[in-house]
């Protein structure tokens, strides 16, 4: 379930919910009745779910039932056997198997169990989503490089202080492609530096970059090391700052991701293939600075997020480059958080994929990794 639309199931989910433990009021039918003029899918079906009493089996059950299925599926005889057994979902072992990981955190996100899927061309969050209005730099880039040429170029009187926000969302185009797996995501990610204090300049902005994207996403059940395996994943994705030369920055690449998670635990691995662009290459080697991966680790405590990413060129010597990140968000009030960013490395935008330094930002955000 998308986390943007927890409060909304809350609010909806309580004229039922006060109603159906009403004292002496063993009929659920008044709440149901007051679920019937929400709008929303999602949100109805929760109402009625609130009105029922009805628990979800949690990820653990649900990767349990979804065991016994398989151990099930092996023993049975492939044909003239209609044995079948109980599960959290129904008598189908199918289902079962097809139900692994439901709840969990990229669950929660990809819509990845079958009970889970919630049809396509719906809006769901993606990546982040945050206003920081203080961005701070230990090193700005005054010396960007050019696109044509690779000389240095002025870029005088850029402020150690400036804005950064992000937007950021996907929706699902297709769903079960491969029997009941196999859905097609596009994403859009959308992040700003500006320089909001330099009103002597009339406040520019100093670089946006733009990436869209689209996925291939898969459902996995396997486990290692105590994790879960739950998704993979292969797709197309650009990247740019929508510029022109001297400052255009560029890149095409073939995105492969493996998800893991467990309980609160959840982490995402992107190696990536760039595709060449061949002799017209606006940033050459910017492979060597932005990475050929990165792994983003995701921690959830209560309604506090913790995020690090971490990726490199994966070359040693004068080749050998990367970056960390680090998030953090934290309630302020039943929609709102308040964000923490720290960057140290290469590339916290396309325009100084070779500009090496260390950023700190303080915000707030309506939409974390969970």
């Amino acid at each position: 379930m998308d986390p943007r639309a927890a409060p909304l199931l809350l609010l909806a989910a309580l004229p039922a919910a006060t109603l159906a433990q009403s004292p002496g009021t063993g009929d659920p039918a008044p709440a149901l009745e007051a679920c019937l003029p929400i709008e929303t899918a999602a949100e109805r079906l929760a109402c009625y779910d609130s009105a029922m009493r009805r628990v979800a089996p949690s990820p653990r059950e649900a990767d349990e039932a979804a065991a016994r299925a398989a151990a099930l599926d092996q023993a049975r005889p492939r044909a003239g056997d209609t044995s079948s057994e109980v599960f959290p979902y129904d008598d189908d072992p199918r289902r079962a198997l097809a139900n692994a990981g439901r709840g969990s955190l990229l669950d929660s996100r990809w819509e990845l169990a079958r009970d889970s899927k919630l049809g396509t061309f719906n809006m769901r969050g993606y990546k982040p989503v945050y206003l920081l209005p203080a961005f701070w730099s230990s090193r700005p880039n005054r010396a960007p490089t050019s696109s044509v040429d690779g000389t240095p170029l002025q870029a005088e009187g850029i402020d150690d202080i400036e804005a950064k926000f992000q937007i950021s969302f996907k929706t699902k185009a297709a769903e079960n492609l491969f029997g009941d797996n196999g859905d097609i995501w596009l994403g859009y990610t959308q992040s700003s530096r500006w320089q909001v204090y330099d009103t002597d300049n009339s406040s520019p902005f100093r670089e946006t970059n733009y990436e869209p994207e689209v996925l291939l996403v898969f459902r996995n059940n396997y486990s290692l090391g105590g994790w879960k395996g739950r998704m993979a994943a292969i797709g197309i994705n650009h990247q740019s700052n929508g510029r022109g030369d001297p400052l255009s920055r560029s890149w095409n690449r073939i995105m492969f991701n493996i998800g893991l998670d467990r309980e609160d635990w959840a982490v995402t691995f992107r190696p990536w293939i760039r595709i060449s662009d061949g002799d017209d290459d606006d940033n050459p080697g910017i492979e060597d600075y932005m990475g050929r991966g990165d792994v983003t680790v995701v921690h959830t405590r209560g309604r506090q997020t913790f995020a690090l990413m971490a990726r490199h060129s994966l070359r040693g010597g004068d080749r050998s480059h990367g970056a960390l990140q680090f998030d953090w968000g934290f309630p302020l009030t039943s929609h709102l958080h308040g964000h923490f960013q720290a960057f140290s490395g290469y590339g916290e935008t396309m325009l100084d994929y070779d500009h090496r330094a260390t950023y700190v930002g303080f915000g707030i955000s309506v939409l974390d990794w969970f």
